[in-house]
């Protein structure tokens, strides 16, 4: 079986879970760049005119910088984001609609300062069509990497 590890860092505590993550499982690693990246004044939430809240609000696609090559030869695909509004980041949504899900095994991993995994498998779901999602759940330290699955 062959396993990847995607996933998208707006601070980077997202890109350090899945580097180890990757690690410990002998997965390759694909990080979700956005064609224009953020800024901290992109991500204030508090702010409604951020480009998070209006990226979310107005369910806009975010163009992605590069793709996974050959996907196709993967089984089992991990997926990481930091949780916005209860679900993963437009960025994210984006990127999956670009694949064919069919076959695959999908475990979500997200990073969160308090939130929950929230709507997550829900919102995800409609851009995995084909994937069986067999976990989704916020990682807060290594030895839950090490322990999943």
């Amino acid at each position: 079986m062959k396993s990847l590890v995607i996933f998208f860092s707006a601070e980077g505590t997202t890109a350090s879970a899945a580097k180890q993550l990757a690690e410990l499982k002998h997965a390759d690693l694909f990080e979700i760049r956005p064609e224009k990246p953020y800024t901290a004044a992109d991500l204030r939430y508090t702010n409604p005119l951020a480009r998070c809240n209006i990226e979310f609000f107005r369910k806009r696609d975010v163009p992605v910088i590069g793709a996974v090559d050959h996907f196709e030869a993967y089984d089992t695909v991990m997926i990481g984001f930091p949780i916005w509004y209860g679900c993963a980041p437009n960025v994210v949504n984006t990127c999956c609609k670009a694949y064919n899900w069919t076959g695959k095994t999908v475990y979500l991993f997200a990073t969160s300062g308090g939130s929950g995994i929230g709507k997550t498998v829900e919102k995800l779901s409609p851009y995995l069509k084909g994937a069986s999602i067999k976990d989704a759940r916020v990682i807060t330290s290594v030895q839950e990497l090490a322990d999943w699955q």
